[in-house]
């Protein structure tokens, strides 16, 4: 699949992604990374890329990395459980969310994602956990 494709993807199963201009440029069982431009709409004072933004950009990374991780009979995930630490602004460039499986189980899936600005540098990190979710009978 190519960044197009993902993205495509990303945006028809998460119709919030494509409000925010999130784009995937990779999402496999074992990382998902997204990416959001930083632009003045999604902006608080300062300049500043809002913190909602970003924890909407990983709170998709870490849906996306769970959906990726569903044992069998699963229909998909819901977030139960997110905890954001930020370490830094984003005032320019983009922000990229590469989230990864800490734990795969039958009930929950928890997950940590890197949250970092153009230079690489780390500006948030967090920990979700996403509840599986199956079919009623």
């Amino acid at each position: 699949m190519t960044t197009t494709d993902f993205t495509a993807y990303l945006h028809d199963r998460m119709p919030f992604c494509a409000t925010l201009g999130m784009k995937a440029e990779k999402m496999s069982p074992e990382e998902v990374i997204l990416t959001l431009d930083w632009s003045p709409a999604l902006c608080t004072s300062a300049g500043i890329l809002h913190g909602g933004a970003i924890m909407a950009l990983a709170d998709s990374a870490g849906g996306a990395a769970a959906f990726a991780n569903l044992p069998e009979g699963a229909s998909g995930t819901s977030t139960i459980e997110s905890k954001t630490n930020f370490l830094g602004a984003v005032r320019e460039g983009s922000v990229t969310a590469t989230a990864k499986p800490l734990h795969v189980g039958g009930s929950t899936i928890v997950i940590e994602t890197e949250l970092r600005n153009t230079d690489g540098k780390l500006v948030g990190k967090v920990t979700q956990t996403q509840t599986v979710l199956r079919p009623r009978a």
